[in-house]
């Protein structure tokens, strides 16, 4: 007689292969990012790794791994006192929806590696993707598929052992995510850095705006404040002072901005290359540690609003 799952039974079943699918998911998630950051394309838009999927990833594998671990001890420990346990209803759909699951990714993974390989498409970005998912959908295959099969009375230290070692892969993960996406403090830098990007943009666009109403370029970035927009130039988010402006001449400004860290992933500039600005204007916003300064040029032939100043 098959053994009746209590509401117990249905919550630990379900947390535990939530907490799992979320798991691999973030794992498969951190290491694309790593490939796309030690080989990033560069017939890709955005072939940086991205920092913040890096971060989202690791925030949610922290989590749900250590709960997912936490799920498979109480749920074992029940079986033990519980044999018949293994046996029921859901915790057998689960384990054969999981096995579905992890063998249509496997073959859709092995059938993405075919096409690439026919279009003369492999690289070795794409080449550690497909194996990072064999790898993890095989692992979350094999194991389920012997948890399925074992035998209720059976004693052995394989479900101890895996979590050992899967916790130490995990764990070995997110060590080498602060060695890309570095420490907290690094990040907050980071994330000063970038909103001084953001300011820089803003002031440029109110110049050219400036300039296009007005024929000429402002003396100072207090011409650009206005009671009816709102618009105050901004200043420098960690220190409050105001950012570097200067006259080139009368179609040139000069914008300078004192930065925390290197530019990695402005998507602008990266790795020795520039690629297009997302408004389809060619900008440049990489940037050293310091003191930095833009030098800007205003095209009358893109930008002019009037038929008299363009040439």
């Amino acid at each position: 007689m098959d053994q009746k799952s209590t509401p117990k039974d249905v919550f630990l079943q379900l947390l535990n292969i939530a907490a799992l699918y979320a798991s691999v998911i973030s794992f498969i998630t951190i290491w694309w990012q790593y490939a796309n950051t030690w080989f990033p394309d560069k017939l890709s838009y955005y072939y940086q790794g991205n920092l913040s999927a890096i971060r989202s990833a690791t925030s949610v594998i922290v989590v749900f791994f250590a709960l997912y671990i936490f799920i498979a001890w109480l749920i074992e420990k029940d079986v033990q006192k519980e044999p018949g346990k293994r046996d029921i209803k859901i915790r057998k759909w689960l384990l054969y929806l999981t096995l579905f699951i992890a063998a249509i990714t496997i073959a859709i993974d092995l059938s993405r590696l075919i096409y690439e390989f026919y279009s003369g498409s492999l690289t070795v970005l794409f080449i550690i993707k497909v194996f990072v998912i064999l790898i993890v959908a095989g692992a979350v295959f094999g194991y389920n598929l012997w948890d399925l099969r074992r035998d209720s009375n059976e004693k052995t230290n394989i479900p101890k052992t895996f979590a050992w070692v899967t916790s130490i892969v995990v764990v070995l993960t997110i060590i080498g995510g602060f060695f890309i996406v570095g420490s907290p403090q690094k990040q907050r830098q980071i994330e000063f850095d970038n909103q001084r990007i953001n300011h820089l943009q803003m002031i440029q666009s109110q110049i050219v705006s400036y300039w296009q109403q007005k024929e000429m370029v402002p003396t100072s970035l207090a011409n650009l404040s206005n009671d009816i927009s709102g618009f105050i130039a901004p200043a420098d988010p960690e220190n409050d002072a105001p950012y570097e402006y200067s006259v080139l001449g009368e179609l040139s400004f000069q914008l300078c901005a004192t930065f925390n860290q290197v530019s990695l992933n402005s998507g602008i500039k990266n790795m020795g290359m520039t690629i297009p600005y997302q408004y389809g204007v060619a900008e440049n916003w990489g940037h050293d540690a310091g003191r930095v300064c833009f030098d800007r040029a205003i095209d009358p032939d893109i930008y002019s609003t009037n038929p008299k100043l363009s040439r």
